[in-house]
């Protein structure tokens, strides 16, 4: 064990920013994918406690266009959802209807993973 003081009434946190970021690395991170033009769907259970959803990677939008989207998946899906860090979290297994969704709006989709 360490003896090193990472907090003080004085000072506050003692701790340096890099071990701060260290730590939370591995978490809430999405994984990198290629920025090649093609939209990757795929369902996900790895840190979602057993729970099952589909991630869409690569869209190519950004802001209020990928929420608009976003909420059309989730409305024709009659699920719930979310965007994070560009990502569009869909909840339940529903690969096949957010692929063909995605289609029809004229992206390319690819299944990312079995």
């Amino acid at each position: 064990m360490a003896d090193r003081i990472v907090y003080s009434t004085e000072s506050g946190d003692l701790r340096g920013r890099d071990d701060r970021k260290q730590k939370s690395r591995g978490r809430d991170c999405a994984p990198s994918m290629p920025r090649d033009g093609i939209v990757r769907v795929r369902r996900e259970t790895s840190g979602r406690g057993g729970k099952t959803v589909t991630s869409v990677y690569g869209l190519p939008l950004s802001g209020d266009r990928l929420d608009e989207l976003a909420a059309a998946i989730k409305r024709k899906c009659g699920t719930g959802g979310a965007v994070k860090d560009g990502v569009v979290i869909i909840q339940g297994d529903r690969v096949d209807a957010v692929m063909k969704l995605i289609r029809d709006e004229g992206f390319t989709v690819k299944n990312a993973g079995g």
